[in-house]
């Protein structure tokens, strides 16, 4: 795997557990101040479904040999240079950072194909340059009803839009036609950023 990364070291990123939309968020940011060429081929994901409830495997958080978690949602950086070259940095995951697309879905996701279908995983693909625009946060998800934190936050400001003070419901909601970017099974997520060098040369013959 090529070196030269977006983000050479993990330590370098701005990272707050259970702010994963926020993580991301200061990941487009990050490109567009350093890489603002590559900005264009980077997007958010989020991860999710309607009931809130999808499980992830490899992940920091997660229990057992195989780090197995339910999330309500989830939110990875992901990486699409060229037709057959994608990257997932994920702050979250014990895979390397980045990791290709191919390994990371397969390991992290698995299949739908055993899993009840409530737990099916949805995907929202915004894009880097409209996450930044159009993602705000005021946190009050992570606030309790007496106030107090569920898990303490960023020491930054709240990240808010010009247009919105909390919209991070449009992004978690996995309803077509709704919300900004595309909506995805994991089906469809892999037939769109995942080319093999050989499906690419059957395509251009």
């Amino acid at each position: 795997m090529s070196t030269d990364f977006l983000f050479p070291k993990i330590a370098d990123c701005s990272y707050v557990s259970c702010y994963c939309e926020e993580n991301v968020w200061k990941l487009c940011e990050q490109v567009k101040r350093t890489r603002p060429e590559e900005l264009g081929k980077c997007y958010a994901v989020f991860v999710s479904n309607e009931g809130r409830t999808v499980p992830l495997w490899r992940q920091k958080a997660g229990r057992g040999d195989d780090q197995v978690v339910i999330w309500d949602y989830h939110v990875f950086f992901m990486h699409n240079p060229l037709p057959n070259r994608c990257l997932v940095f994920d702050l979250d995951t014990t895979l390397p950072f980045p990791t290709y697309f191919h390994k990371y879905v397969t390991e992290t996701f698995r299949s739908d194909l055993a899993l009840r279908p409530e737990h099916h995983r949805f995907f929202r693909v915004i894009p880097a340059d409209t996450y930044l625009i159009e993602f705000s946060s005021d946190r009050r998800h992570m606030r309790r009803p007496d106030g107090s934190w569920i898990k303490p936050p960023p020491s930054y400001p709240p990240i808010l839009s010009n247009t919105n003070t909390h919209c991070l419901g449009d992004f978690i909601c996995m309803s077509a036609g709704k919300g900004p970017g595309s909506v995805y099974s994991l089906s469809e997520f892999v037939q769109n950023f995942y080319k093999s060098a050989h499906v690419m040369a059957q395509q251009n013959n």
